[in-house]
C-alpha cells in the first residue's frame, strides 16, 4: 500500500515475493527452461512428456516413470540431476506442485481414481486432507495481516469482493458478514459485463478482494487487474505464492484448498473468511453491537425465526 512518496509498505501487508518466477511458471518449468541448451534431445522429449501429463506422473516412484517412458530408472536420475535436483523426492515434489497448477477437476478424479482404495477410505481421506489444510491454516496465519485487512476494510468507502463458479460461495460469505457489520459490501453474481461495471466505478477510497485459486478464473484475474490500473487498494485470497493473484494483487492471505474430490475443499478459506469478520466486528466493537442489536431487534419483530408453539404442537 502506498500512502506517499518516501512511505513504505508495512511489513505486515507486504506481498510475498514469487520466488522469481514470471509468465506463470511453475518451479519445474522455471528449472527446464534454464537447463534446456545442456540437455539432450532425448532428455528434452522426455522432460516435456513428463511436463504435459503431469496427472499420469506425480505419484510415481522413479522406477515406475522409468517404466512408463520406456527409459532406464539411470536416466530419469540423471535427468533431474541437470535440472538441479538432488534427489528423486525433490523433483516428485516440484512435479505435484506442477500438477496442482494445471489441475482440472477432470484431471483430479482421473488421478485419484488410480488409488486403489474403498468407498469408505475414500471418505476418510477427503476429511483428513480438509482437516491438514485447515491445520497448515492454523500454522501459517499471519494474525497481523487479518488486522491490517480490518483496518483496510474500515477505511474503504465500498468493498467489492469477487469470486466466481464455487467461489461465488465464499464471496457471498464474506461480503454477506461484512454488510452485517455495516460496511458498503458486495459480492457481485452474473456475468463479466455485471462484474466489470462494478470494478470499473471503483477508485482509490475503495476496496477489491479477490478469491481464486491454482491458475485462477480470467473473470477474477481480470478484476483483480482492472483493479490493480485504477490505482484500487487489492487483497487477494488465493492457495499459492505463485498464482496470478498473489502475483496482482497488493497483498494476499494464503488458503489451502487441497482436496481428493473433484472441486476444491473450501473448508480452510471459510475458516480464514471467519478470522476476517472476527477482526473487523472488533476494529469497531461499539458499532459492530449496535448493528446487530437492531438486527436482532428486527428479526424479532418480523418473526424471522421458526419457534416452537409454547403447548409442543408443531403447526402445520
Amino acid at each position: 500500500m502506498k500512502s506517499g512518496k518516501n512511505s513504505r509498505p508495512s511489513p505486515t501487508l507486504r506481498q510475498p515475493a514469487n520466488k522469481g518466477l514470471s509468465g506463470g511458471q511453475t518451479a519445474l518449468e522455471a528449472r527446464f527452461g534454464r537447463t534446456e541448451a545442456k540437455l539432450s534431445t532425448s532428455r528434452k522429449k522426455l522432460l516435456r512428456l513428463i511436463l504435459e501429463n503431469p496427472q499420469d506422473t506425480f505419484f510415481l516412484s522413479s522406477r515406475e516413470l522409468a517404466k512408463r517412458y520406456n527409459v532406464d530408472a539411470a536416466t530419469i536420475v540423471r535427468t533431474i540431476q541437470v535440472l538441479g535436483y538432488r534427489k528423486f523426492a525433490e523433483f516428485a515434489a516440484d512435479l505435484r506442485a506442477h500438477f496442482i497448477t494445471r489441475i482440472t477437476p477432470y484431471s483430479l478424479l482421473k488421478a485419484a481414481s488410480r488409488e486403489k482404495r474403498t468407498l469408505n477410505d475414500r471418505i476418510r481421506s477427503s476429511l483428513e486432507v480438509d482437516l491438514r489444510n485447515l491445520q497448515s491454516l492454523q500454522s501459517t496465519l499471519n494474525a497481523d495481516r487479518i488486522v491490517a485487512l480490518a483496518k483496510l476494510i474500515k477505511r474503504a468507502r465500498r468493498i467489492l469482493v469477487i469470486g466466481i463458479d464455487l467461489a461465488a460461495s465464499l464471496s457471498w460469505h464474506l461480503s454477506y458478514g461484512l454488510m452485517s457489520l455495516g460496511f458498503a459490501a458486495d459480492g457481485p453474481v452474473g456475468g463479466t459485463g455485471n462484474i466489470q461495471k462494478r470494478v470499473r466505478s471503483l477508485t482509490s477510497k475503495d476496496l477489491l478482494i479477490a478469491i481464486s485459486f491454482k491458475q485462477g478464473l480470467r473473470e477474477t484475474v481480470e478484476a483483480a487487474l482492472r483493479a490493480k490500473k485504477q490505482g484500487v487498494p487489492t487483497f487477494g485470497i488465493t492457495d499459492n505464492l505463485d498464482t496470478p493473484i498473489t502475483r496482482i494483487c497488493d497483498n494476499v492471505c494464503i488458503s489451502q484448498v487441497n482436496s481428493v474430490s473433484f472441486a476444491n475443499s473450501y473448508v480452510a478459506p471459510m475458516a480464514l473468511i471467519g478470522t476476517i469478520l472476527v477482526a473487523c466486528a472488533h476494529t469497531r466493537t461499539a458499532r459492530s453491537l449496535a448493528l446487530l442489536r437492531r438486527s436482532e431487534q428486527e428479526d424479532r419483530a418480523d418473526h424471522r425465526w421458526y419457534w416452537t408453539p409454547s403447548n409442543g404442537a408443531d403447526l402445520r
